[in-house]
């Protein structure tokens, strides 16, 4: 892990405790949770916004005007516009990306929920979804939510991630699995 990379990490795990902490004493995770929609959507969509996050050429007070104005904008809570403002004040808005990333896992972990993220062939129906998130369920002992992707360099089966636990059943990794063993032997 890169040194910024890491200090950002470090960063947004502190805010992302505090914040996680004050929307569920305030039983308010489920605010929290469509505020992290809304801002993962602003930040997708809106080019201006990372340049808000990331860009040294706005000064405190540019980014704590656009903070609120945006907050105010996208009706986020008090808490989150709260937390965004001083995290303007404070040169800190470049974590946003990895305290949403954070805040995530906090409130999936409360959840007893996990995220699988899932790379296949071909489009999975609704009926291989469902087995999928079954299958899982039962091997993690948590509920699976599914971010699948399609990638059809696989050419069958899927990839598998789950935490740190990956599952290759791809048919490009048995055909690149057998192009080992046949060099070895040749």
């Amino acid at each position: 892990m890169s040194e910024s990379s890491s200090i950002s990490t470090g960063i947004a795990a502190r805010y992302g405790s505090a914040v996680f902490e004050l929307a569920k004493d305030g039983n308010a995770l489920d605010a929290l949770e469509r505020d992290i929609d809304t801002l993962e959507g602003a930040l997708n969509d809106s080019e201006d916004f990372r340049a808000l996050i990331h860009s040294p050429i706005y000064s405190r007070d540019d980014q704590a005007r656009a903070i609120a104005a945006l907050a105010d904008k996208m009706g986020l809570s008090d808490t989150v516009a709260s937390t965004l403002k001083l995290m303007s004040s404070k040169r800190r808005l470049f974590v946003l990306p990895h305290l949403m990333a954070v805040l995530r896992d906090l409130i999936a972990d409360e959840k007893g929920e996990v995220t699988a993220e899932v790379q296949a062939a071909r489009a999975l129906s609704d009926d291989q979804r469902t087995k999928l998130a079954e299958t899982l369920k039962v091997s993690v002992g948590k509920t699976v939510k599914m971010n699948v992707t399609v990638d059809e360099s696989l050419i069958g089966g899927l990839i598998v991630r789950v935490g740190s636990k990956m599952i290759d059943t791809s048919v490009r990794s048995k055909l690149a699995a057998l192009q080992n063993t046949m060099k070895e032997v040749g």
